[in-house]
């Protein structure tokens, strides 16, 4: 055992905008999809949709013709392996904001997770304290050397970033698990005047998470921080487990040969949990959204500025924004 299982990826998925977008004039890579939507909250919604439906759809068609099983994450997969990698470290420095999910998202995710182990057991889950959405990514896989002179050239105005959701509640519904051959994770949509909570008018919708996401990048170069950014694709999704084995899609312990029946199995548990989520947790009739249903950036824990190894969730706060 003192080798990876033979399909592994160096965290290298390729973050397509499966959307339909093109790309803008302007030199913020947020503003072509608002451009295209001129604005607009349901088409806004719409390009989002067709982003995560599309992707699921070839996701789950590799899953079933390729034939070649999960992709395992190398470092993870040491990582959770001390007894044979007994001082391998992640030397992954990374500089985020992220969005921290409210308490009831938070309830939906363990309880998706619960479903999830039934079925594939040996699921990386990642930790409900960990859980969080990468609203803009300033630098990847740098030395914390790096990470640290890149947070002094910002500290001015970090304050100003981490508390800019407290002024711009961009709202989220319409959760939906999205899948590929190395994670399960949650998704939402902007929302778009649907069934709104108690206070909130339609017009606020107008301001959606990827006019946040502009406006975080638009704000982190004024610092005169180089913005080197992974995450431009129409997609407001949270990780919530990882594969670290073939083991439950295989045909035994010793076979990593995808069990046909096995995959199924677990496309079926995927399916099964969205029905529901579409069912409990999606607008009907503008009746109030059902608990982890929603979710408007800033609730209960505001951006939080992280900085460190934080693939998987850790990582340092240098600041947290101010929640409502």
């Amino acid at each position: 055992m003192g080798t990876l299982p033979s399909s592994t990826v160096e965290n290298g998925n390729v973050f397509e905008d499966l959307s339909g977008t093109g790309s803008a004039a302007s030199d913020n890579p947020f503003d072509s999809l608002i451009e295209a939507c001129r604005g607009a909250p349901n088409e806004i919604q719409a390009r989002y949709t067709k982003h995560r439906e599309t992707r699921n759809r070839t996701q789950r068609e590799k899953f079933i013709s390729e034939g070649s099983g999960v992709m395992i994450d190398p470092i993870l997969y040491k990582l959770e392996h001390p007894e044979i990698y007994p001082n391998f470290a992640d030397l992954r420095h990374c500089l985020v904001f992220w969005a921290r999910p409210p308490s009831d998202v938070r309830a939906l995710i363990a309880d998706i997770q619960r479903q999830l182990i039934t079925i594939a057991p040996r699921l990386w889950l990642m930790p409900i304290e960990n859980l969080h959405m990468t609203a803009m990514e300033i630098v990847f896989s740098r030395t914390a050397a790096e990470v640290d002179e890149i947070v002094t050239t910002m500290s001015a105005k970090i304050s100003e970033i981490t508390d800019h959701a407290f002024t711009h509640r961009a709202r989220l519904i319409k959760p939906m698990l999205s899948f590929d051959t190395a994670a399960v994770a949650l998704s939402f949509v902007p929302a778009a005047g649907e069934s709104l909570p108690a206070g909130r008018q339609p017009s606020e919708d107008a301001y959606s998470y990827h006019h946040l996401r502009r406006d975080l990048y638009d704000l982190s170069r004024s610092t005169g921080a180089k913005v080197a950014s992974r995450y431009v694709v129409p997609s407001a999704h949270l990780t919530i487990a990882r594969f670290v084995t073939q083991a439950d899609i295989s045909l035994s312990e010793d076979d990593e040969t995808p069990d046909p029946l096995k995959v199924q199995k677990l496309l079926n548990i995927i399916e099964m949990i969205n029905a529901n989520l579409r069912c409990h947790h999606w607008p009907k009739d503008d009746q109030p959204i059902k608990a982890g249903g929603e979710w408007i950036i800033g609730q209960e824990r505001s951006l939080d500025c992280r900085k460190g190894t934080l693939w998987y969730g850790g990582g340092k706060t240098v600041r947290l924004g101010k929640g409502f």
